[in-house]
């Protein structure tokens, strides 16, 4: 039998903060590898609940997936994750990607040559973080005799880079500590990403980034779904609510982790076999908590 991928919960920012530390305690008490924290536009920022949660645990690595430079300049990430990866004393990684283009725009900001703005982000960063005086001019960012004014607590934190076409994929080979993959990307996208992925690193006479994090919907016990629960539950999509996941077989199996907990283990392990390192979980609506000791449970994540 395959081997388990780490499992780890995604906290969203629908989620209060209040309500993340809440999860994030059981999630460590429960044995789980990480809690994630994405940040979209427009909704709350990752930094409040990650601070709030990096501060109420102990163990438990806190993932920041994803920023990106547009909106934040890679000087501020710097700044910032530094300052988390102090309070977390060295439990976290950042993840950078170009975010989405249509939100970029919507500020006011240009979205343009994403792959450059990742490359300049995590040059940049990498050296802050290392204690380094950076004076770098990039192709869309640049940093001018730029220092850290303390010393960053670990110069080597994981750099991961969100990333799906190509290109994105092989430069996070040539340059990122890891490669995070989104929630809507089956098992047979995962295998073909990190093969190009670890072909790029090879190229670049660099070890092959080991970290893989993958998100997945957690959507636990029998579901029991119609077409006519398909249709009411994307008619809600599109008023604007958040489904729990009324969708037909194909896209539960594609897209989430589904079914018992015996079944989304199995699910898992075959996320692992295609190159996932880590399958990061969103837990939904008010079973989140008792879905989280479900799963745990199973996976004897306690040991």
């Amino acid at each position: 039998m395959a081997e388990l991928p780490k499992l780890s919960v995604r906290l969203s920012g629908a989620t209060h903060p209040r309500d993340c530390v809440a999860l994030a305690r059981i999630a460590e008490a429960n044995g789980y590898h990480a809690v994630w924290f994405p940040e979209n536009a427009f909704g709350r920022g990752a930094l409040p609940a990650a601070s709030a949660c990096a501060a109420a645990t102990t163990t438990i690595g806190i993932g920041i997936g994803v920023f990106n430079p547009y909106n934040r300049h890679p000087t501020l990430m710097a700044m910032e994750i530094a300052a988390l990866d102090e309070l977390a004393q060295g439990r976290v990684r950042l993840g950078i990607g170009s975010g989405i283009a249509a939100s970029t725009e919507r500020m006011g900001l240009s979205a343009a040559r994403p792959l450059a703005a990742v490359r300049d982000a995590i040059t940049i960063l990498r050296a802050m973080l290392k204690g380094e005086e950076v004076d770098y001019a990039g192709e869309l960012f640049s940093a001018r005799k730029v220092k850290l004014d303390w010393p960053a607590p670990r110069p080597d934190m994981p750099l991961l880079m969100a990333a799906r076409g190509e290109q994105a994929l092989a430069l996070a080979g040539k340059l990122a500590d890891g490669l995070i993959i989104s929630n809507m990307c089956p098992a047979e996208f995962t295998q073909a990403a990190v093969l190009t992925m670890r072909e790029a690193a090879r190229q670049a006479q660099r070890a092959v980034p080991a970290e893989v994090p993958s998100a997945k919907a957690a959507l636990l016990r029998a579901q029991g779904i119609s077409e006519r629960d398909v249709a009411a539950a994307v008619a809600r999509l599109r008023a604007g609510e958040r489904a729990a996941g009324v969708l037909d077989d194909r896209f539960v199996e594609a897209f989430a982790i589904a079914g018992t907990a015996e079944d989304a283990l199995a699910q898992a392990r075959r996320y692992r076999e295609a190159g996932t390192s880590e399958l990061v979980l969103t837990f939904a609506g008010a079973r989140a908590e008792p879905d989280m000791q479900y799963l745990a449970n199973a996976a004897r994540l306690r040991g």
